[in-house]
């Protein structure tokens, strides 16, 4: 018993030590005390900001938890911004979310998250010409109803979409999108600020005309860093309605970064139960204002939010 426990304490010490290594004591800007464990939005971030859809404006167009609607025949509209969008047989874009899974297919809205964003029936849902059927699946959601999804992705319908062609859901939050008829995120435009985002790593960066070089996610959206955090210890000062602005950046492996500054590479385990990937221990975002990618919308805002540049440092901050 003695033996097996000095070998835990051990093993318990050389975590810690390699964590403080990764990190540093030398780190400042200690976030305020009572910042880690404050209690998440009831919404878990998704739905009651202005940047999600659920504002008073849609609510005769949202539709409750677990209300999902038949998709019917799906169609497919050559949009020029955005390349071939999937839509409904009514000619509501369809959209899909980051934070879910298609392998295995999983959906992560539910709550308020699916009044915003409502999740589209299985039943009654065939494939538009020329794709093939086989694409077509479902998942079963936390509330039994059974969910479409194209090549494993779960496919939602947008509340303030108010006509056929709308897609006033393009990248909001830096984590929807609309679907292409092969489940895949549409594309936009070669020209467009974002053509090849698609082909992007998990992070890497961009040069700013402006700021200069820039880290970027997966999608070519702009990360940031908010200075009310601490990277030694880890601590966030943005819980609760703040995530709604800011979403987190999911946790990215190494080998799916370029040119990223790899101290300090880890992974954030939140007071919050949310996993967030960090630069040099410092925690990253995105900004639900930037609508497209190479928006920096979001710099500057408060004086506390700043672009990151590829070693972890806000971009524009005097020293």
């Amino acid at each position: 018993m003695k033996t097996w426990r000095s070998a835990s304490l051990v093993a318990t010490a050389a975590a810690v030590l390699a964590l403080t290594t990764a990190c540093g004591q030398e780190q400042g800007n200690q976030a305020p005390a009572g910042a880690v464990g404050a209690a998440p939005a009831a919404d878990g971030g998704y739905g009651a900001g202005d940047g999600y859809g659920s504002g008073a404006g849609a609510k005769d167009e949202q539709a409750s938890q677990g209300d999902v609607k038949e998709a019917g025949q799906l169609a497919v509209w050559d949009s020029k911004k955005l390349g071939e969008v999937l839509t409904d047989s009514a000619g509501f874009t369809l959209y899909r979310f980051d934070q879910d899974t298609a392998e295995p297919p999983k959906s992560t809205c539910d709550g308020d998250c699916a009044t915003a964003w409502p999740p589209v029936a299985a039943s009654g849902a065939t494939a538009p010409p020329g794709v093939d059927e086989s694409l077509l699946g479902e998942v079963t959601r936390g509330d039994g109803t059974k969910q479409l999804t194209i090549d494993g992705w779960p496919m939602y319908r947008y509340a303030k979409d108010t006509k056929p062609g709308d897609a006033k859901g393009q990248g909001m939050g830096g984590t929807w999108f609309a679907a292409a008829p092969d489940g895949k995120k549409a594309s936009p435009e070669a020209a467009g600020a974002g053509a090849g985002a698609a082909d992007l790593p998990g992070l890497s960066t961009r040069e700013d005309p402006e700021l200069g070089e820039i880290v970027v996610d997966k999608n070519g959206m702009t990360v940031y860093r908010f200075m009310k955090d601490s990277a030694w210890p880890m601590k966030t000062a943005c819980t609760g309605a703040c995530l709604e602005k800011w979403p987190v950046v999911e946790p990215v492996a190494k080998n799916d970064t370029k040119g990223i500054l790899q101290k300090g590479f880890v992974t954030f385990d939140r007071p919050d139960g949310l996993k967030q990937q960090t630069i040099d221990c410092w925690p990253l975002y995105t900004f639900s204002g930037d609508k497209e990618p190479g928006d920096t919308n979001g710099q500057g805002v408060g004086g506390t939010w700043y672009a990151v540049s590829p070693d972890g440092k806000p971009v524009g901050v005097s020293k």
